[in-house]
């Protein structure tokens, strides 16, 4: 009788899937757009859309009647520029930038400089320099229509005639003041925002640097100017890049204290785009100004950006 032997079967195994940096960039891949899946939802809806329905329609007469707005080309752009309106709420706008920059800037530094170096209760300190930029607008405007207000009733025509000074400034209504009554409230109002970067970027200096120069003899002020301001010098920069930024695109102060007034001397280029859109109802026309300073925007930011950059290439040299 004879037998025969089988020999068992052999399993069969599956071919383990590659995992090569390939596989594993791709997991990564596919991960980050299911996380970042509900932002980029949201910035697309929110920004993108608004941008590219505004860019449309700044090519049509679109208006707020609800009326079937007709494509214009590049008409509601000539018009605009060729508006001595829109140049003029431009000029109001740079004008603005060039007082309001450099004091934000250079008080920001001082009381980072201050609180860095008072030792006493400097939880105060920092409080108050950065309470002001937590305060919304209507407040703020509200608040230094009560201090600047021309009458009795104001604070700083008070203070004024205790001095034996004239008082009665026509802070809000005379041209020659209104812009400045807008630049110390700005100043006053959002210099916490540079005060805190300035803090920050203070605490972060190595100490041993400052220990260094005080062995070999170096005063307080050596100290300042040759250690403190120069590794501040990128902090700066960014600090004056946002500034400018901020300082572009200012809208509602002015729109509470002065309302544009007098005489339009102090209304920005935002508040021209809203009055033309929605008080004038051309939205199109509104909408080809906005594009018009959004390319100002970006020239400038970009020339910022060159400077900077360049300013660090010489540096690492």
């Amino acid at each position: 009788m004879t037998t025969t032997v089988t020999a068992p079967p052999v399993p069969v195994t599956k071919a383990a899937p590659p995992t090569g940096p390939v596989t594993v960039r791709r997991r990564w891949t596919e991960h980050g757009l299911v996380f970042t899946a509900p932002f980029l939802l949201m910035y697309g809806l929110f920004l993108v859309w608004p941008l590219l329905l505004g860019l449309r329609m700044s090519f049509g007469n679109d208006n707020v009647a609800g009326t079937r707005a007709q494509l214009v080309g590049f008409a509601n752009y000539a018009e605009a520029l060729s508006d001595p309106d829109m140049w003029s709420a431009l000029g109001n706008t740079v004008w603005f930038t060039v007082l309001s920059t450099v004091p934000l800037v250079l008080v920001g530094l001082v009381l980072a400089l201050l609180a860095h170096q008072l030792r006493v209760v400097q939880w105060l300190w920092r409080l108050s320099w950065f309470a002001p930029f937590l305060l919304p607008s209507g407040v703020v405007g509200l608040l230094w229509l009560w201090v600047i207000y021309p009458s009795d009733f104001g604070f700083a025509d008070q203070l004024l005639a205790s001095f034996g000074l004239t008082p009665e400034i026509g802070w809000l209504t005379d041209p020659r003041y209104a812009m400045l009554s807008i630049v110390i409230t700005t100043v006053w109002w959002t210099v916490g925002f540079n005060f805190l970067l300035y803090l920050a970027a203070l605490q972060a200096i190595p100490q041993h640097l400052y220990e260094a120069a005080e062995i070999d003899g170096a005063g307080p002020w050596h100290r300042l100017w040759h250690i403190t301001l120069p590794m501040l010098r990128r902090t700066t920069g960014v600090v004056l890049v946002l500034q400018v930024l901020a300082s572009l695109k200012i809208f509602d102060q002015v729109y509470i204290m002065t309302g544009g007034g007098p005489d339009d001397s102090t209304r920005p280029i935002l508040q021209y785009v809203y009055d033309v859109g929605f008080t004038g109802y051309r939205i199109g026309y509104a909408s080809a100004v906005s594009y018009v300073f959004f390319a100002l925007i970006v020239i400038v930011s970009l020339v910022q950006l060159r400077l900077t950059r360049r300013r660090r290439e010489e540096n690492a040299r």
